[in-house]
């Protein structure tokens, strides 16, 4: 007899989920932080130097300057701003939407040193002298825009006054002596004379005094316009920085780029989302339905604790959560899979569905764990949008075990329990033609696509087709190596975006005539070329970058976007690349040996190196740009690589449980066989939801995540080979030499008889 309560339940739990997600979804996503990639803005990191040689920077001065930089900040009304201290005294700042970039630049970097000093460049006054926050725009007699200045001792301040008054002339000077010259960072190497004629003079005014003056106010004339005279109080207001800030890493985005790139790369999202709802409906049918409503429930989710930790969403990370989709289905797969296999033995949907659930759940738990630890590294050892990327892939992996298991269980299980499905094995994806009876006693056979394959005997074929590709791929990264990004190389990117065809040729020429500074080398793309990508081989100075932002707005329309590393920054980032790798394998082997065998983990290890290696020969091959994106997908790869792996591996050890005892190499290759087999359609269906993902995002997403996304497709196509094709293959040849010696016998522990103590 049906239960139909437990229907009535599961549709009021469905419309609850869809309620709840309609009307909160949009004031979720309003709140969360958008990251310089989808706003525009601009990303600074800075290396610390002391102002005087018997300074030291320690962790006081390094907060001093942090607090100073925020105080700066709030000047320009941001709201969205993120200084942190990172190691090796460096401090980062980010600001989003940003209107005024270069003005933003000036602000935090200027030093801010006040002083007031005759024309021979003695001080006599500083801007300790000052009072803290006096400095006001405002205007002269004749409504010129000036900087007006409180001292905090006006008899001091007459004192001063008087004796540059009475200065007496200075023989062949092109100047009165009697001039107060009023300086912002004063370079002592800085000649006042030549400044004096020049057109654009380094200091800020230089009034002349004819007598004393009884004030303790300074007025500051020069040839200020509004905004920059407002711009020198506030800087003036903010105090001096304690030390020198020297940039060695930038990126700037245009607000244009991130508005379009968000666009795109929702737009991709959701198309990549929508085939892998439908690819599920279509294969597992009813459970298919249950996955799309729990996978909803996942994204939402994600969304939420996404925005309760006050996250920066990039767009790595829209990459990250419409991939974690892709990976969530992982969980559903392996489950519906097992349900489908004890329903074909012969078993009651009650029981196929306990039994699909009690060995599923070990298999789920070990592939998400593996994949947590890359995420784990790259958080670590990533930049800024590595880390928003890795942010997202973590709380991805969490929500999704939570929604995938325990949410899919207790839908799943309300129609279970509700007896509805007994007599509908159809509903589960399984014909009544392949169920076998249990009285029968007849083991069924692995088979995909209802035929039965003898994989490992192909083995020999899988390792000569990996090492010919291998060598290929050696070749060609010994000869050409790889098309380094300036993550690695150092030195200055610009993307420009034109609403007309660009001219390679003609935006060098341009660039060098109106910046001064030569192109190395100018890639255009778009649709009608209407893109350029132009590369600087050395980072380009502040003065540079404003130059370039100024022509680019003027002459299409749209700032571009500024990327610049220092050789030293773009050394750390591939030795942390290195390192990143090196640390998400020797986790992934301990993890994997704790869990399985040595043999297991060796296994796995090559197949991890053997993805990534195809990875890394695939860009040098097609000679596409090789940036710090690049490494966050190879990790990706790593862990969904290991994570198909061990699910093969998981099975093997189930079917060597149930036989106890292996003695012969041949028993053991059955064995593996068998358990590929089982696991293959599972390996195809999951890596075809993350392709369809990983796709739309190449074909649809933001230029800026082309690259990347097309390194997870390849990575997924070499990953979902070497689980299937060699790992499991690989081992069975190192695990099968000496089983004659050392049979694999898994002997349950008896438990112990009679009364316990």
């Amino acid at each position: 007899m049906v239960k139909r309560g437990r229907i009535v339940a599961f549709f009021l739990i469905v419309i609850l989920i869809a309620a709840m997600i309609g009307t909160t979804t949009t004031g979720i996503t309003k709140n969360i932080n958008l990251g310089l990639d989808l706003q525009g803005g601009f990303e600074i990191l800075y290396d610390v130097e002391t102002v005087d040689e018997d300074q030291e920077v320690n962790e006081q001065v390094l907060q001093a300057t942090v607090q100073s930089l925020n105080e700066r900040v709030n000047v320009l009304g941001i709201s969205e701003t993120n200084i942190s201290i990172e190691s090796g005294d460096r401090i980062r700042v980010q600001l989003a939407g940003v209107d005024n970039q270069q003005q933003a630049r000036e602000l935090l970097s200027t030093t801010a040193e006040l002083s007031f000093r005759d024309v021979e460049g003695n001080e006599l006054m500083s801007g300790s002298d000052v009072v803290e926050g006096s400095a006001r725009q405002s205007y002269d007699r004749n409504n010129s825009p000036i900087v007006t200045l409180e001292v905090k001792s006006a008899s001091d301040f007459y004192d001063i006054t008087s004796e540059v008054a009475n200065k007496e002339p200075i023989s062949g000077a092109p100047y009165p002596p009697n001039l107060m010259v009023i300086w912002l960072d004063y370079d002592e190497e800085i000649s006042f004379e030549e400044e004096y004629l020049s057109d654009d003079p380094a200091y800020i005014s230089a009034p002349s005094v004819k007598q004393g003056i009884r004030s303790n106010t300074v007025q500051i004339e020069g040839n200020f316009t509004q905004e920059s005279a407002q711009q020198l109080a506030d800087i003036l207001n903010a105090g001096s920085l304690p030390v020198e800030l020297e940039e060695t890493y930038s990126t700037s985005v245009g607000a244009q780029f991130g508005e379009q790139a968000m666009d795109k790369t929702i737009f991709a999202g959701a198309l990549g989302i929508a085939l892998i709802f439908i690819f599920m409906v279509i294969f597992y049918r009813f459970p298919g339905l249950i996955a799309v409503v729990t996978l909803s429930a996942y994204i939402y989710l994600i969304l939420l604790v996404f925005e309760l930790l006050n996250g920066v969403l990039t767009l790595p990370g829209i990459a990250a959560l419409i991939l974690g989709v892709g990976m969530a289905v992982d969980a559903n797969i392996i489950t519906y899979e097992r349900i489908k296999e004890e329903l074909k033995s012969g078993k009651s949907v009650m029981s196929a569905y306990k039994s699909g659930n009690q060995r599923s759940l070990s298999t789920i738990l070990d592939a998400n764990i593996t994949t947590l630890i890359a995420a784990g590294v790259l958080f670590i050892f990533g930049t800024s949008s590595v880390k928003g990327f890795a942010t997202m892939l973590i709380i991805s992996i969490l929500v999704s075990f939570v929604t995938a298991v325990y949410g899919t269980r207790l839908m799943m299980g309300l129609w279970v329990k509700s007896r509805f499905l007994n007599k509908r094995p159809g509903w589960l994806g399984v014909k009544k033609e392949d169920i076998h009876s249990l009285e029968e006693g007849k083991e069924v056979e692995p088979k995909f696509l209802n035929r039965k394959f003898d994989i490992v005997k192909l083995r020999k074929r899988f390792f000569i087709i990996s090492l010919l590709l291998a060598a290929i791929g050696g070749v060609s990264l010994g000869l050409s190596g790889l098309n380094l990004g300036i993550d690695f190389t150092s030195g200055s990117r610009v993307e420009i975006m034109s609403d007309q065809s660009l001219d390679a040729d003609d935006l060098e020429q341009s660039i060098e005539e109106e910046v001064g500074v030569s192109p190395q080398q100018v890639v255009l793309s778009g649709d009608n070329n209407d893109r350029a990508i132009v590369r600087f081989g050395t980072d380009l100075s502040q003065a540079q970058i404003a130059s370039m932002q100024d022509y680019v707005s003027a002459e299409y329309g749209s700032n571009p976007n500024v990327s610049t590393v220092s050789p030293v920054v773009g050394q750390e980032l591939a030795k942390n690349a290195a390192l990143a790798v090196l640390y998400a394998s020797i986790g992934i082997i301990l993890y994997v040996t704790i869990r399985f065998e040595i043999f297991f983990a060796l296994a796995a290890i090559l197949a991890l190196l053997h993805d990534a290696f195809f990875m890394i020969a695939f860009f040098s091959i097609t000679r596409l740009e090789f940036d710090v994106t690049i490494i966050a997908a190879i990790l990706t790869i790593v862990g969904y690589s290991v994570n198909d792996t061990i699910v093969t591996f998981d099975r093997i050890r189930e079917n060597l449980k149930m036989r106890k005892k292996v003695k012969s190499f041949k028993e053991l290759a059955v064995i593996v066989n068998n358990s590929l087999l089982q696991t293959m359609t599972r390996s195809l269906n999951t890596v075809l939801t993350v392709i369809f993902a990983a796709v739309m995002l190449a074909v649809f997403g933001a230029s800026s995540i082309t690259y990347f996304s097309l390194a997870l497709v390849v990575g997924l196509v070499a990953g979902t080979y070497s689980s299937l094709f060699l790992a499991a293959q690989v081992w069975l040849v190192w695990r099968g030499k000496n089983i004659k010696e050392k049979p694999i016998e898994y002997v349950k522990k008896k438990k112990p008889s009679g009364p316990q103590v």
